[in-house]
């Protein structure tokens, strides 16, 4: 083959390895030093932070630091310098005992991010342990009859150092008798023997004196002695032998006491006693070795009777004596060597260094959590091990070098699904069977404000009764925070809106902690039907997370306002009304009405008319029990008064009722005449005209402040309007609510003010709107409706229905009604009401199936409003047209609106409009028409107060 010496392809190929070479040692992780031993304090080892790359400015803030499993006191870094150097003193011997290598494995940490370097450094052995022998003086008996050239073997010494400086050379004093003969076997064990070079004669010299001296191959040399005093004996002359002087026995470490390690077989050429011979172990055999074997003196049989461990020692050497029963005894020397096999019956072992607990979940992936190491005390494949982890985790292990692993971060953490896990390390070595051990890591995920308080549901709606106490208690609100400890702490506010010209904290308040909200004020149902604001939720994290949840508090009615008289017709003194009353009227004929309004809602607003009875009296007069009309019961006649004064009980449905009383002064003439008049009744008549001028002017004074009021209302409106963006939230523009009045004053919805609030941008849900229901006739309703009446039967007035009454589905309807409305659940969406309320409606003169009439005073006509049942479907208006049906607020019926004949006589006066100046206008005027047709047909023979 060709040879690899000289030629320049071979030096060509070394050449490119250079670069591979370097790069395989810079990439394994390790930094490698040597230090001699007895090294002083201070003694310079290496530049570790250069060799690591490290600069000197980062040592402090990334928290340099050396870490070892050995003795961490023999080496320290100098973090101004960078410097590894001897801390303190380092025995090669104790540290690593007769090892050939020894070294002192470093891990060196530092944080920011958290990296592990390993360093090995090297302990050089120096020469500073002599030989020792085992005892300082020997003594060895000889016999004289001992031929030449006898042998007897001598324990050679130890030393603790390796190397060239533990190779021993002997040297014996100069004797004539003996010298000495030093065997090397193959295992560079010596065997030193004192050999007799010349025939001892007890008589000429009974004791020899000998010095043996052992020196190392150390720089200086060391050396050590010991004494041997040779005894001369006079007896027996042939010594027991065995059939080889080194036996060597391999034996499994951990095997049960009493086990056969060797038997012993020598031999004697004497005959009787002296051929007799006895096995013992030598003096030479150390206090350890004498614990762990025994031999029988008789049988030469050898047995264990200690625990061998292998990974304590892995040999032992037995020196043993056959000795015969010769006076004086002779005896045989051999040398027993025990190599112990290694078993696998060590369990690996766990370490765990530098925890970073606990972790925050939302850590990076590769974070490192822990460092572990692993050994085992086996040696070989008993010695390899493996780790591994639990499954189903979110870590794995990271191998940085041989037995030594990083816990990193692989996949995402959430506390509130995990908080804590419990982390299995399990390390398993490669004996057969194999053994394992574990170590469980509790890694505790620390919480991170991940999540926002949440509420049950995203609105509430709440009930409360008007005219509450100040402070009362309305409702709870509860939101969760799913994280932990201060960022799991909810605390409440109010999220504060200006309505008007007063702000909302004005009205509610919210406990910060317990998330109660209380009403600050009692609520006034007529100044206030919804309040609807928001509460914000925000923990106590950083950055703090927040939500909000909507409140809509429904004021519900109660009846705390009682009836208010409206002034009407000739207002006399002390608000009593005074009309006159043609003889010539007939039963039925209305002569004046009691106008009354309750600023309250639903039954507590529906109000009923009763006439107190007088003493002695026959009255001719009766009132509508809803419309307060007063009509004649019967024809007059001479015999009735001339004056009559009556007492109207006007009283509302609610619980408990209230009550107002309305005094009327009626007074009867004759057709066409005026009535005489005493000089009383002129000054009384002088006083009533006196009073209504004065309440003329007081009625200007307030209709021109209203009307201005109005108007900048309308302004401020309409700027309000234009300015502001349409917004879709809870306060978005929603259907007008229409309120009615109607002729006849049931159900009449007479609150003086109403307002809705709401927290929310944007405009309010409703607008309110009252029209009349007298319109103009379409041109497609001349064929489908009845022909129109007369202008005599129009002018008749209708006679009230007495015998009206509720039935049993109207009841029902009605009795829901008001609890729908304490429910709060009365709104009408944008297509129309969802209720099945009773509705009014004049498609056909009779009642149909199902249908009653209204009572007198229900609010409608008796001969052209009904009642139907169902919900309707209502035809959508087109531009310019009302629509056919409205909510009465506060009652339990939902009117449609039927387009009357337009010589068909409705009551337009009790119908407010607001907003609607050019329609109320052209009403008026064709209702002036109509009284004057009327007035001319009749020849002004009477006077219908109820319109004025």
């Amino acid at each position: 083959m060709p040879s690899l010496r000289g030629g320049p392809e071979v030096r060509q190929c070394l050449l490119l390895l250079l670069p591979f070479l370097a790069a395989w040692e810079a990439g394994s992780g390790q930094l490698h030093y040597s230090v001699t031993e007895e090294a002083k304090h201070g003694t310079f080892v290496g530049r570790i932070a250069q060799d690591l790359g490290l600069e000197l400015a980062e040592l402090v803030p990334r928290l340099f630091r050396v870490a070892s499993k050995d003795r961490g006191d023999l080496l320290e870094v100098n973090l101004q310098n960078g410097i590894l150097f001897v801390n303190s003193r380092i025995d090669r011997e104790e540290l690593c005992g007769q090892s050939a290598e020894c070294s002192i494995h470093l891990e060196v940490i530092v944080d920011r991010p958290l990296q592990v370097f390993h360093v090995e450094v090297e302990v050089r052995d120096i020469n500073d342990n002599p030989p020792l022998f085992p005892m300082t003086e020997k003594i060895i008996q000889f016999f004289e009859s001992r031929v030449l050239h006898s042998r007897f073997p001598l324990e050679g010494a130890s030393d603790a150092d390796i190397g060239a400086n533990a190779l021993l050379s002997y040297k014996l004093s100069p004797s004539e008798f003996f010298f000495l003969d030093v065997q090397t076997s193959d295992e560079l064990s010596q065997s030193l023997f004192l050999v007799l070079g010349k025939s001892l004669d007890r008589e000429e010299n009974a004791e020899v004196k000998l010095l043996l001296v052992a020196t190392d191959g150390g720089k200086p040399e060391l050396t050590g002695t010991v004494q041997i005093l040779i005894k001369v004996l006079d007896v027996n002359d042939n010594e027991p032998t065995f059939p080889q002087s080194v036996y060597k026995v391999p034996l499994l470490e951990n095997t049960a006491n009493g086990t056969l390690v060797i038997k012993l077989n020598a031999s004697d050429a004497d005959e009787g006693a002296n051929s007799e011979i006895v096995y013992s172990l030598s003096s030479d055999v150390s206090s350890t070795t004498r614990t762990k074997f025994q031999i029988d003196a008789n049988s030469g049989e050898i047995r264990t009777t200690g625990e061998l461990d292998y990974e304590e020692k892995t040999s032992y050497e037995i020196q043993i004596i056959a000795s015969d029963k010769g006076t004086p005894s002779m005896s045989g020397h051999c040398k027993i060597s025990v190599k112990l096999m290694d078993i696998n019956d060590n369990t690996p072992e766990v370490s765990i260094t530098s925890l970073s607990l606990p972790v925050q979940e939302n850590a990076p992936l590769g974070a490192v959590i822990a460092l572990i190491s692993v050994s085992d005390r086996d040696s070989g494949i008993n010695g390899q091990v493996t780790c591994s982890l639990s499954p189903h985790l979110p870590f794995k292990l990271v191998s940085t070098f041989k037995n030594y692993y990083s816990l990193v971060l692989d996949s995402a953490l959430d506390r509130e699904t995990t908080a804590e896990y419990k982390v299995m390390v399990t390390a398993r070595d490669g004996g057969s069977p194999s053994l394992q051990a574990t170590a469980t890591i509790s890694v505790e995920v620390a919480d991170v404000n991940d999540n926002a308080p949440l509420f049950a549901q995203p609105e509430y709606t709440v009930f409360v009764k008007e005219n509450n106490p100040p402070g009362a208690h309305i409702f709870t609100v509860s939101a969760v925070d799913a994280d932990a400890q201060e960022n799991a702490l909810v605390f409440y506010s109010l999220v504060e809106r200006r309505m008007g010209e007063r702000l909302l904290s004005s009205y509610v308040s919210v406990h910060a902690e317990s998330g109660k909200v209380f009403a600050l004020q009692p609520l006034d149902h007529e100044e206030l039907e919804l309040l609807q604001f928001q509460v914000s939720a925000r923990d106590a994290g950083v950055p703090a997370l927040g939500s909000n949840v909507t409140l809509q508090v429904f004021v519900l009615d109660e009846n705390d306002n009682a009836p208010m008289l409206l002034p009407h017709g000739a207002v006399g003194v002390g608000g009593s009304v005074s009309e006159l009353v043609p003889r010539s009227v007939g039963s039925g004929h209305v002569v004046t009405k009691v106008h009354a309004v309750d600023a309250d809602s639903g039954y507590n607003a529906w109000l009923s008319y009763e006439l107190q009875p007088t003493v002695g009296t026959r009255i001719p007069f009766r009132v509508g029990l809803y419309t307060g009309e007063i009509s004649t019961t019967r024809a007059l006649d001479e015999v009735d008064a001339l004056r009559h004064r009556l007492l109207v009980l006007v009283k509302d449905h609610g619980e408990p009722a209230l009550t107002a009383t309305a005094t009327v002064l009626l007074s009867l003439v004759e057709n066409g005449q005026a009535p005489k008049t005493s000089s009383r009744a002129l000054v009384d008549a002088a006083g009533q005209e006196t009073s209504l001028v004065t309440v003329n002017v007081y009625l200007i004074i307030a209709i021109c402040a209203v009307s201005s009021l109005l108007v900048l209302t309308l302004l401020l409106y309409t700027a309000l309007r234009c300015s502001a963006m349409p917004t879709n939230g809870a306060c978005a523009p929603g259907k007008p609510m229409l309120v009615c009045s109607s002729a006849v004053g049931s159900w009449s919805y007479s609150q003086q003010r109403r307002q809705r609030v709401c927290s929310g941008e944007g405009l309010p849900k409703t607008d309110l709107m009252a029209f009349s229901p007298s319109l103009s006739q379409g041109p497609e309703s001349a064929e489908e409706r009845q022909p129109p009446l007369e202008a005599e039967h129009l002018g008749k007035p209708r006679q009230p229905n007495p015998d009206w009454r509720y039935s049993a589905s109207l009841r029902a309807g009605m009795h829901s009604s008001v609890h729908l409305e304490e429910a709060g659940i009365l709104r009408a969406g944008p297509g129309g009401p969802d209720q099945q309320w009773p509705t009014v409606s004049s498609a056909t003169p009779e009642p149909e199936a199902g249908e009653v009439s209204p009572p007198v005073g229900a609010g409608v006509n008796s001969n052209s409003w009904t009642f139907k049942y169902g919900p309707g479907n209502p035809k959508q208006p087109g531009p310019g047209e009302l629509p056919d049906k409205f909510i009465i607020p506060g009652s339990p019926a939902i009117i449609s609106i039927r387009q009357e004949s337009a010589n068909n006589q409705i009551d337009k006066s009790d119908f407010i409009t607001f907003g609607k100046k050019e329609e109320t206008k052209k009403k008026k005027k064709k209702k002036k028409g109509n009284k004057t047709q009327e007035k001319k047909e009749k020849g002004n023979s009477t006077t219908d107060n109820s319109d004025q």
